[in-house]
């Protein structure tokens, strides 16, 4: 199975920068997006035999996440059970025989870590909600988390340690969510590569001089972690300031 994830920053503006040519190349089972910034109504997307999932934001022109899909899954949610966490269309749940997969577009806490109170709450009303999905059967979970979890995943850890992205308060939370029960995918299969980014800012040359962050993960239940055959960061495909992400796993249906 072929799974990928790719914050879009903007669906129609992606669309005429390759995303459309990318699909069809890649021909994935199901594409997670996040960061669409827009509703299913606001324009057309032109990708024959899959079905289409989409959770806007209230606010227009805003987050969003939306999942497209070749086999039609047997439930879907577009919330995490949580109260107070249901305006932003920040997650989409589908269900399908041997496992859940969950596209999250995590809050971004924002300069001075402005939003970090929120974030927090996200963080751990998510890691419930996915916990209580992996009692009945494993999860994947894809998306833009909004986090570096180490220092070898960005450039330049020393001068952005306790800033957004790479707060001791945003890495401890995605550590808990670790220790829950789910592996980070690209970390089991490559665990000292570096230099390996999927965001860029778009200032300061970032992209061509790959000062990124890795930011955009699959995580997956531990009990899976041996389905993984290969995870591929595809950080010459643009579009976007983030790159595409495939999961390759077997045994999965």
């Amino acid at each position: 199975m072929k799974l990928i994830t790719w914050n879009v920053n903007g669906l129609r503006a992606c669309m005429g920068k390759g995303f459309l040519d990318f699909v069809r190349e890649e021909q994935p089972d199901a594409i997670c997006l996040q960061e669409t910034k827009m509703h299913e109504c606001q324009a057309e997307v032109p990708l024959e035999g899959y079905h289409k999932y989409w959770n806007s934001a209230i606010k227009k022109g805003y987050s969003g996440t939306a999942i497209f899909t070749k086999k039609e899954p047997l439930s879907v949610e577009y919330h995490i059970r949580a109260e107070g966490h249901d305006t932003e269309g920040r997650a989409i749940t589908l269900e399908f025989e041997d496992f859940y997969l969950v596209t999250e577009y995590v809050p971004n806490a924002q300069d001075g870590l402005a939003r970090i109170d929120y974030r927090m709450a996200w963080e751990d009303a998510f890691r419930n909600y996915v916990c209580e999905l992996d009692k009945h059967k494993p999860v994947v979970i894809c998306g833009d988390l909004n986090v570096a979890h180490q220092e070898i995943d960005l450039k330049n850890p020393k001068s952005n340690r306790g800033n957004a992205g790479f707060s001791d308060q945003e890495r401890g939370k995605f550590g808990e969510l670790l220790d829950a029960g789910f592996t980070d995918s690209y970390r089991y299969l490559y665990p000292d590569a570096t230099g390996v980014y999927t965001w860029w800012s778009y200032r300061f040359n970032a992209r061509a001089n790959n000062a990124g962050w890795r930011i955009d993960y699959f995580l997956v239940s531990d009990r899976i972690k041996d389905n993984i055959q290969d995870v591929i960061i595809h950080n010459q495909v643009f579009g976007s300031d983030h790159c595409p992400v495939t999961i390759l796993l077997e045994g999965l249906k």
